[in-house]
């Protein structure tokens, strides 16, 4: 009898590919693995081992902005879930978030066993009641949750994040010859943004130390990346204007994926392609606010140089705007120190997990 489980992560694209590992473990006991998620969170969905189906869902309790609570979308979604016969689901939150509504949601929906981690009481929401752990990777932390479940890894998997990367497209822009770098300058909360004219400034002397360097974003991101690229451009004799090239809004996440895993090192925020890097195998300069702690949400499993003062005065606030006047958390890193943090990364020789910490 077919087995049909179900992954419930509500959040965006980095919460997504971070419980990668976990929802590998669950499909590795499953005939089918239909993941829920949430609007940001299904272009990742899509590529990650292990989910055979995608179901999307803006939860009024984890998007932000929040979507009004509609009667007539809570009783789709019941509708939806009753019909995928589930034998059960587990539902990962991060340590500040309940499961308790999904569970409710789910049980309302038949599915025959719920587990999840709850630090409140459940009642008959739950099945198994899972310990919420605070500490250690997120991916850990996940993988961590559905073990306890009984779920585990299947042999040879070593618990990375991983992505299915499509087959690179011919003639394609995103496949350059050289060496090249990947600036990802846009995130979702100003707060873990490095600032627009830094960034511009970094880019310049990464082409002028002769890095062809890809600066990448959303559609929403265009007018932050041709900015950086014309200021750069404008600090450029005109011989190596060309190495600094604007890709924003031209990608689907798939073909950033490919993008990423050409790369020699990928220099991003806290933010959702960090993870995707990650996922890929690349190196990362991490231009990292303290808002959430990196111990929890740093790249995973590769090479990590994390910049930014992380004993800053905004440190575990959670803020999407930064309280803290002029951002120094990740305005006092020097342009001239992301560089040295590539050249120093880019010559590690070691594909094993680490993390250097510069101020």
């Amino acid at each position: 009898m077919s087995r049909r489980l179900l992954v419930v992560r509500l959040d965006s694209m980095g919460d997504v590919l971070v419980s990668g590992p976990a929802i590998r473990a669950v499909a590795a006991a499953a005939d089918h693995l239909t993941l829920l998620t949430g609007p940001l969170g299904q272009a990742a969905g899509r590529l990650l081992p292990g989910v055979d189906e995608v179901l999307v869902w803006a939860c009024p309790w984890i998007a932000n902005p929040a979507p009004s609570v509609s009667p007539a979308e809570i009783a789709d979604l019941v509708e939806r879930l009753a019909g995928l016969g589930l034998d059960e689901a587990v539902i990962l939150t991060s340590f500040h978030q309940s499961p308790l509504p999904t569970a409710l949601l789910l049980r309302l929906a038949g599915v025959r066993r719920i587990v999840a981690s709850s630090e409140d009481y459940p009642g008959s929401l739950l099945d198994l009641r899972l310990p919420v752990a605070e500490d250690g990777p997120e991916p850990e932390r996940m993988l961590a949750t559905v073990r306890a479940a009984g779920y585990e890894l299947p042999p040879g998997d070593q618990g990375k994040l991983a992505v299915r990367l499509p087959a690179p497209p011919d003639g394609c822009l995103a496949e350059p010859e050289s060496c090249y770098l990947v600036v990802h300058p846009g995130t979702t909360a100003a707060a873990r943004a490095y600032p627009a004219p830094l960034w511009a400034e970094t880019v310049r002397q990464l082409c002028v130390a002769g890095w062809q360097v890809l600066v990448t974003g959303s559609e929403s991101e265009r007018e932050l990346t041709a900015g950086i690229v014309a200021a750069a451009h404008a600090g450029l004799p005109t011989a190596l204007a060309a190495k600094a090239l604007d890709l924003a809004g031209q990608l689907e996440l798939a073909e950033l994926a490919r993008l990423l895993a050409g790369a020699s090192a990928v220099l991003v925020a806290n933010t959702g392609p960090a993870h995707l890097a990650a996922a890929v195998g690349t190196p990362v300069v991490s231009l990292f606010s303290p808002v959430v702690p990196a111990t929890r949400w740093a790249p995973y499993g590769v090479p990590v140089a994390l910049l930014g003062d992380q004993d800053a005065a905004c440190r575990g606030s959670r803020r999407t705007t930064c309280p803290v006047p002029g951002h120094p958390c990740l305005s006092g890193v020097d342009p001239a120190t992301v560089v040295a943090a590539v050249i120093r990364i880019v010559r590690q020789q070691t594909t094993a997990p680490a993390l250097a910490v510069t101020g």
